[in-house]
């Protein structure tokens, strides 16, 4: 008996290496008993190029960039169309280790009600894989967020809900319908996931931490904090702040306005005279 898990994985032009090394990892993380289904999601204005190993969609940008949440929305639907038992979202950043479908599988199936999130470990630049088997010599969960022992779940507490990422998690068809998908206002970088996780927590859908289903975020070059999404995080912040009265993202958001570029306003934030 098998079960048929759809892989969602939103991808950029300029992700292409990432999303070629990707493909080859994935298809080394089927395990007996899964079936692969996987499904790419085409994010630039142009449709993406063919690929004969994945179902396509074509998400393409809206007024204010990317529209990632809308992507896996509705690569999400094209899975359940599909008969997907189980929804894997990876982001293309991502490699899967040997374990990550297996360990997500084994997890729905105890925990079909709830959120399941693996370990993610940060590749520094040096570090660059070539096969499956180096990913395990790398492993260093990101300190910010539970990692159990391969085999082992941990159930988040109310306040770990906001360590939610999107870049690799897992859910039944039925948690999914539940959730109601991402919020397609957030357009661009930041915060539709933090949205998610609170609206879950809202909900009362469990978040459980699951060992073993480790992923590996490829690195690239990044910002710290990340100044060419600034407009993105001030929109989405906003955005945020409406619905749960609070701002997201606080510590980058802290150090643009240490820099001069972000001021206090109205009781939220926006660009200086100087930005």
């Amino acid at each position: 008996m098998s079960i048929l898990v759809a892989v969602i994985t939103p991808a950029s032009v300029n992700r292409l290496a990432h999303l070629h090394r990707l493909r080859r990892f994935l298809r080394d993380a089927v395990a007996p008993g899964i079936e692969l289904l996987p499904i790419e999601v085409g994010l630039d204005p142009e449709a993406p190029g063919r690929y004969d190993g994945a179902v396509q969609v074509h998400v393409p940008p809206g007024r204010h960039g990317l529209r990632v949440g809308a992507a896996r929305n509705a690569a999400a639907e094209e899975a359940l169309a599909r008969g997907a038992e189980l929804l894997v979202f990876l982001d293309v950043d991502c490699l899967p280790s040997p374990g990550l479908l297996h360990r997500y599988a084994e997890a729905a199936a105890s925990l079909p009600d709830g959120i399941l999130c693996g370990p993610v470990t940060y590749l520094r630049s040096v570090e660059r894989p070539r096969e499956p088997d180096e990913l395990a010599a790398h492993t260093r969960p990101h300190p910010g967020r539970p990692a159990p022992p391969p085999g082992e779940i941990a159930t988040a507490h109310p306040a770990e809900y906001d360590l939610f990422w999107s870049l690799s998690f897992a859910v039944t068809p039925a948690t999914w319908r539940r959730l109601g998908g991402f919020d397609e206002r957030y357009e661009g970088y930041g915060a539709e996931d933090t949205d998610l996780g609170r609206r879950a927590r809202e909900g009362g859908i469990a978040l459980h931490w699951v060992g073993g289903a480790d992923a590996y975020h490829q690195w690239h070059p990044a910002g710290t904090p990340p100044w060419r999404h600034l407009d993105d995080i001030l929109r989405n912040g906003a955005l945020f702040a409406e619905r749960w009265g609070e701002w997201p993202m606080r510590g980058w958001i802290e150090e643009f306005v240490r820099a001069g570029a972000v001021e206090e306003h109205a009781g939220g934030y926006r660009r200086t005279s100087r930005a």
